[in-house]
């Protein structure tokens, strides 16, 4: 990886000496520079206006390099992850080691395979460069003041609520209201979670929702051994069916909630532009994955007919008083509800910390890992993110509603959909057929990658132990594919 930043570091001092483009007053002193200042695009073409922008900025196309070489390393994990795993075998099989050693190496690989931790990891040279080529008060002043961190410190505290045991078993126990019309076998479980758990997202969050349905599939699904590719294949839905489920309202989805208030959109406005398509893709998406894999099932149902039935939560049998539930479930919206004001959530949190130390009897051990580490992924997508405008804006507004739907999909792939919906709010002169194209592709997409919806880290954390060597990009975008392709044909031709 060396290779690659010597040339990174390289270019942030020779590129910038260049640079052929004089910048204004305003432009000189803003990183990254306002898209309001670069030069009228006129009839110019794609390329033309990118080159025009890497002139006016040449630091544009370095940070540019560095995201693309943070996303090749996300493709690149399992290869990382399946060498510490190598090594540390390596490791433990030499008879002259002590026990207790532990191979730094392979420790190392592992750190730089675990897809959380990526674009943290890639900070790290891209403020190295910007703080050669501008300076350390540049540095300083755009991780300090130029970016904002509340949805990854909202995403850690609302994955830490969902995931407590009182919240689980709340859950778990109205999905198996519905899981009872199937006799409760893994196929009813299976498509109970993963038809109303994403509307849930409607509602209590996305990364909430995402919490508990992949927690809940871990038990329910996971659990029972389905083979690898069916495995991906509910990993892909399970992506897909949250992007797209968070549609019924207007202040649930990141996506949604980057444009609601700039464009006028309510709740009634989503629920009949894009709520009611979505219930629709997510049945037609899950009863396509049901009928392919529908002899696999019938193993799963065999192999879970002859366990012994599974242990409640933390294999403890006492039920959780119903006032406890209640409580747990009033943080959980007083969360949902301060989302965009970190005192009052992070405030919250305390006082919830509090409750289940008081209450610990009735908790699992409250486990920071998990969310701790996808808060550091969204921190690092939200950095690399922020110098991403350049050239996605004057992508985004060439294109047309359907060419634009499909071209939103795409580039959800590669960035946050909630940023490339924010993009589309600074683009002028949007018709409303193409504000609802570039958010209908932003959703659709988000089921493609991790990167590609804020919640999807939440949910590879907590699965991707039942993925050897951790879960590899290009098999879960093919899981994801076919519910894609499907979200894109309802939002395209449902009327």
């Amino acid at each position: 990886m060396r290779r690659f930043l010597f040339p990174i570091l390289f270019a942030a001092v020779l590129v910038p000496a260049l640079g052929g483009a004089a910048m204004g007053s305003e432009a000189a002193h803003a990183f990254p520079l306002p898209l309001h200042t670069y030069p009228p695009a006129g009839p110019a073409g794609l390329f033309e206006i990118l080159r025009q922008r890497i002139a006016a900025d040449p630091f544009n196309l370095v940070a540019t390099l560095i995201f693309l070489l943070a996303i090749t390393h996300t493709f690149l994990a399992t290869k990382f992850m399946h060498l510490a795993h190598r090594w540390r075998d390596e490791h433990a099989a030499r008879a002259d080691q002590g026990r207790g050693t532990v191979s730094f190496k392979a420790e190392i690989m592992h750190f730089l395979g675990e897809i959380e931790a990526i674009f943290g990891i890639w900070v790290v040279p891209l403020l190295a460069a910007i703080t050669i080529s501008k300076g350390w008060p540049v540095a300083e002043s755009y991780v300090s003041h130029g970016v904002t961190f509340t949805e990854p410190m909202f995403v850690v505290i609302i994955m830490c609520i969902a995931a407590t045991r009182p919240v689980l078993r709340f859950a778990e126990q109205g999905l198996r209201l519905l899981a009872r019309l199937g006799g409760e076998r893994p196929a009813a479980w299976w498509l109970a979670i993963l038809t109303v758990g994403p509307l849930l997202g409607s509602f209590i969050t996305e990364p909430a929702a995402i919490t508990i349905c992949a927690l809940l599939l871990a038990r329910q699904f996971y659990d029972l051994g389905p083979s690898v590719k069916f495995r991906y294949a509910t990993l892909g839905l399970l992506f897909v069916n949250i992007s797209v489920g968070g549609t019924l309202t207007h202040f649930a989805a990141p996506p949604v909630l980057m444009v609601a208030a700039k464009w006028g959109w309510d709740t009634p406005f989503m629920l009949t532009h894009f709520g009611w398509k979505a219930v629709i893709g997510i049945l037609i998406s899950n009863a396509l994955y049901f009928a392919i894999f529908r002899r696999e099932f019938a193993t799963l149902r065999r192999a879970a007919d002859s366990e012994a039935q599974p242990a409640p939560w933390s294999d403890r049998t006492d039920p959780v008083p119903g006032w406890v539930t209640t409580i747990h479930l009033a943080f959980l919206g007083w969360t949902v509800f301060t989302a965009h004001y970190p005192a009052l959530f992070i405030g919250g949190f305390l006082f919830f910390l509090a409750f289940t130390a008081a209450t610990e009897h009735h908790q699992n051990p409250l486990s920071l890992k998990p969310a701790l580490l996808v808060g550091f992924f969204l921190a690092g997508l939200v950095v690399h993110g922020g110098l991403q405008g350049w050239w996605i804006e004057p992508v985004l507004a060439r294109l047309g509603e359907t060419t634009l739907l499909l071209g939103a999909t795409g580039l959800t792939a590669f960035n946050d959909n909630a940023a490339i919906t924010y993009l589309a709010t600074l683009v002028p002169n949007f018709t409303d057929g193409l504000k609802y194209a570039v958010v209908a592709g932003a959703v659709v997409g988000g089921g493609l990658t991790v990167i590609a919806n804020a919640p999807n880290p939440a949910g590879q954390s907590i699965l991707s132990g039942y993925f050897r060597d951790g879960v590899a990009p290009l098999a879960l975008a093919l899981g994801a594919l076919l519910p894609t392709v499907v979200m894109a044909l309802c939002f395209l031709f449902l009327r």
